[in-house]
């Protein structure tokens, strides 16, 4: 299978669609980013990526950014951490607080904001929210094997500015007692997990060892156990696009998580990491080319876990 032919393709026949969707205009930050991009990168577990459109550019991956603080949680707490948080798709907005009010403060999941934030209480634990910051981010470079990479400050700052419905979501679960440090200190954690840029070539590095049985072939560490990847990519596939997560599974098959910065994190088990980012979203927050893209990429290649 010729997957550099396949990225070469799929860039091709998304070309005439770049600028399709709408960019996250509610942060101001992103809101200027240029629409009319696309980029793919996969990377084989045998340490091989393949590359094609704008996948070298860096990004704000957002969301994508709580499956790595999920995976820093768990290393953390074990499995005590489901006493604070689900593992129930939403059906709901990424930003709902309604769900909440129903189930006394405890997030369906941890890839809803509610959810993350939740998570990134626990890995702030014994930490200043700094010291909390830089773990994450020694551990995105380790993940990712690449020392450069950075947090972009403008894009933390804005959504510091402008998270009134995050500071929302933390001050009710802080009502009921599931918010264990200031809320102004979760919050500047979790701006900054978010605002950490990435290209999609190093993100399909990051993601790699969930498609590696918790190992990362490229540094040959192991991250995760086999069953605490699985687990991971279980999680991925029932709750990793918000309210879009069923017709994600039904068109793509593969485990995901999105960010409204227009990337997508896909997983292969036992084949590849494959990273996509197209600005434009589609109506519940995922990358509107990129869910194609995928969608595509899983066809070529039979790779959907449900089968060819």
């Amino acid at each position: 299978m010729d997957l550099q032919l396949i990225a070469d393709e799929i860039v091709s026949a998304l070309e005439p669609r770049l600028g399709e969707g709408k960019v996250a205009d509610y942060i101001p930050e992103l809101a200027r980013v240029d629409p009319k991009q696309f980029g793919i990168a996969i990377t084989t577990v045998d340490g091989q990526t393949y590359k094609a459109g704008h996948a070298d550019t860096a990004f704000s991956i957002q969301s994508i950014s709580k499956v790595f603080m999920l995976t820093l949680a768990l290393g953390k707490a074990g499995e005590s951490i489901w006493k604070r948080v689900g593992r129930e798709p939403s059906g709901s907005s990424f930003n709902s607080i309604v769900q909440l009010e129903h189930e006394h403060g405890i997030p369906r999941n941890p890839f809803i904001n509610a959810g993350a934030i939740v998570v990134t209480d626990m890995v702030l634990a014994g930490h200043a929210p700094r010291e909390a910051i830089g773990e994450y981010l020694r551990f995105m470079r380790y993940l990712a094997d690449d020392e450069t990479l950075s947090i972009d400050e403008k894009v933390a700052q804005s959504e510091q500015r402008t998270g009134y419905r995050n500071f929302a979501l933390a001050n009710f679960m802080r009502g009921f007692g599931n918010l264990q440090h200031p809320v102004e200190h979760t919050l500047g954690v979790y701006f900054h997990q978010c605002a950490l840029a990435l290209s999609c070539v190093q993100l399909s590095h990051a993601g790699l060892f969930l498609a590696n049985r918790g190992t990362n072939p490229l540094s040959g560490f192991s991250v995760v156990s086999p069953k605490r990847a699985r687990r991971i990519n279980a999680l991925m596939l029932m709750c990793g696009h918000y309210d879009g997560s069923g017709d994600f599974a039904y068109h793509v098959g593969l485990p995901g998580k999105s960010g409204v910065g227009g990337g997508i994190l896909a997983v292969a088990p036992g084949k590849a990491s494959i990273a996509v980012w197209s600005p434009g979203l589609n109506k519940v927050g995922n990358s509107a080319l990129g869910s194609v893209a995928l969608e595509m990429l899983a066809t070529r290649t039979g790779w959907s876990v449900f089968g060819t």
